[in-house]
């Protein structure tokens, strides 16, 4: 399974974040069109995540805290498989869709994300993606110093995930 540090904020201003980020980037932008589609389960979140060019099954589990937290999660190629998410809605039952203009920096080995998503607003994703030999610890450390370059404040941080939200 990989495993990342995350954390989500909400943002008052999308333009300052670019500025920002066209700064510290190594890469992008990337422009991504998502839109996820939410399974109910007991334990995690499962999602089937369309994009113009592949489709992808997505389990992930992590705390809904708004502190950068340990996410981990598997990513499967379900391109070929559209009965596939016919047959997860009648097993499981549809839990709700978030669509989403995902634009994605790296920075390091963070993935940030600024999302601009149906019905919500916009929001700035950081994820950390982990080493096997880095430790939870040192990945909230990369999230906390890149929070303070990128001038993400504490009470904008957020504890759950944009389906919990609408």
């Amino acid at each position: 399974m990989g495993r990342n540090t995350e954390i989500k904020a909400k943002l008052d201003s999308i333009e300052a974040a670019i500025t920002e980020l066209e700064n510290l980037s190594t890469e992008g932008p990337f422009v991504l069109f998502q839109e996820d589609t939410f399974y109910n389960t007991e334990k995690g979140r499962l999602k089937w995540r369309r994009m113009p060019d592949r489709e992808e099954l997505i389990y992930y589990h992590r705390p809904d805290t708004a502190e950068p937290c340990i996410s981990q999660y598997r990513i499967v190629d379900v391109s070929k498989q559209s009965q596939l998410k016919e047959v997860l809605g009648l097993a499981l039952g549809m839990k709700g869709q978030v669509k989403k203009k995902r634009t994605l920096y790296l920075v390091g080995q963070t993935r940030v994300h600024l999302d601009e998503v149906e019905g919500l607003g916009s929001f700035m994703e950081l994820e950390v993606v982990l080493r096997e030999d880095q430790t939870e610890k040192e990945g909230q450390e990369i999230a906390h110093t890149l929070m303070k370059k990128l001038g993400i404040q504490e009470q904008c941080l957020l504890d759950s995930a944009y389906i919990d939200m609408l």
